[in-house]
């Protein structure tokens, strides 16, 4: 049985890798799932995050040595799936100003209990090479 072969390749994905203090990761996870759902109101299609957990791999350079992870901190890898760039682009520019979104992510970044430090994510748009699905 030959695959399906899928000719829309116009979805785009935004991609990102942050570490967070495992004391945390609750707090993030609650604030987390509040974005998720800002940013499927302005076009996305899905939103993912997970937390690391095998992240050695000989040969390579890790995450860990990425973002510089600490021993008491977890690394969250994830993804916004969007129809298109130009979806996307416009959500990358009405979700920061949406009043939520400050509301949210601005105690995360408090230097004294910093749960977000925006210097040590790791960061990228893609656009699509290949899709494969079932």
């Amino acid at each position: 049985m030959q695959p399906k072969k899928y000719t829309n390749m116009t979805n785009y994905i935004d991609g990102f890798v942050l570490p967070i203090p495992r004391v945390y990761l609750d707090a993030y996870k609650q604030v987390a799932e509040e974005v998720a759902e800002i940013w499927k109101e302005y076009g996305a299609i899905a939103y993912f995050e997970f937390v690391g957990d095998d992240l050695h791999l000989d040969g390579t350079k890790s995450f860990i040595e990425s973002v510089d992870l600490k021993e008491d901190e977890e690394l969250i890898f994830g993804w916004v799936l969007f129809p298109s760039k130009e979806i996307r682009d416009l959500a990358n520019q009405k979700v920061p100003t949406d009043p939520r979104m400050k509301e949210l992510v601005e105690p995360l970044m408090i230097p004294k209990k910093l749960i977000f430090d925006p210097s040590r994510m790791i960061y990228g748009g893609f656009k699509p090479l290949i899709q494969s699905k079932q």
